[in-house]
């Protein structure tokens, strides 16, 4: 198969340092039959940030982040975890996917699913200590659904059970938090409770990596971006990558220009 090159455009030279970043993509590209999906693709995610992965439907924003998990198959390129191999760093990564890919009705609680991210601590027997009940239980708190502990995952509303699968990630106690589209779908309530939390994260000094589609947000959420259409069009703080420019290439055309123009002056 014979993928043509490109040159990337609207690129900000700003980078962080490929082996100290949370997450550095090189060279990744996934095909999906015959189409290129994502091409070529470089990114390297800033320590201690909050970065939204942004672009147009079908710009390959979920499967490149896929693709650097080892969840789809890429052609090429590889990602690396604070300078080492994906395989090695597992236990420094939380993964929250897409709502919609979830079977919410696989027959579980709520606390069993947040006790799902403690698997590291529980071992091959699964024994699960008041300590890991604890835990599972502070981290429901922090997302607003403790009192749905005993609740069967199936019979929350789709915000609810997102802010579930969030809580799962937190019990990790990873470094570096990637979602899937985790605003996408839920209530109002929800998306606020949502990123509370994720500053909080930040905060804290731990990373933070979402795709997102709501560009009218994404200067309040996020202080870097990294912008897609199969390409890299651009990546670097939301002042320097969140442009007129950047966002005309890629949504081709898809945004009116009064649109792009007040986004872009949002970010300023």
């Amino acid at each position: 198969m014979t993928l043509e090159l490109a040159a990337n455009q609207g690129a900000v030279p700003t980078m962080p340092n490929m082996e100290e970043s949370p997450l550095a993509i090189r060279g990744m590209t996934v095909s999906y039959g015959q189409k290129p999906v994502v091409f070529s693709v470089d990114m390297t995610i800033k320590d201690g940030s909050m970065t939204a992965i942004i672009g147009p439907n079908g710009a390959g924003k979920s499967t490149l982040l896929k693709a650097a998990l080892g969840i789809v198959k890429p052609l090429a390129g590889h990602a690396t975890v604070y300078g080492k191999p994906m395989a090695a760093q597992r236990a420094r990564i939380a993964y929250v996917p897409q709502r919609a890919s979830v079977d919410w009705d696989f027959p579980t609680r709520v606390i069993d699913v947040v006790l799902m991210g403690l698997y590291r601590e529980l071992g091959l027997l699964r024994r699960v200590l008041q300590s890991h009940r604890d835990t599972a239980m502070a981290c429901l708190e922090r997302v607003g659904m403790a009192d749905f502990a005993d609740r069967q995952i199936g019979q929350l509303s789709g915000g609810q059970q997102q802010r579930v699968f969030l809580a799962r990630a937190l019990a990790q106690g990873a470094d570096l938090y990637l979602l899937d589209e985790p605003f996408s779908g839920v209530d109002a309530a929800t998306e606020k409770a949502i990123i509370a939390v994720l500053k909080g994260l930040r905060e804290e000094g731990k990373t933070v990596v979402a795709v997102h589609h709501d560009l009218a947000t994404v200067t309040e959420y996020f202080d870097r971006v990294f912008m897609i259409n199969t390409r890299k069009i651009a990546e670097g703080s939301v002042g320097e990558a969140f442009t007129p420019e950047n966002l005309d290439i890629a949504y081709g055309g898809r945004l009116a220009t009064g649109q792009i123009d007040q986004l872009a002056l949002a970010a300023r």
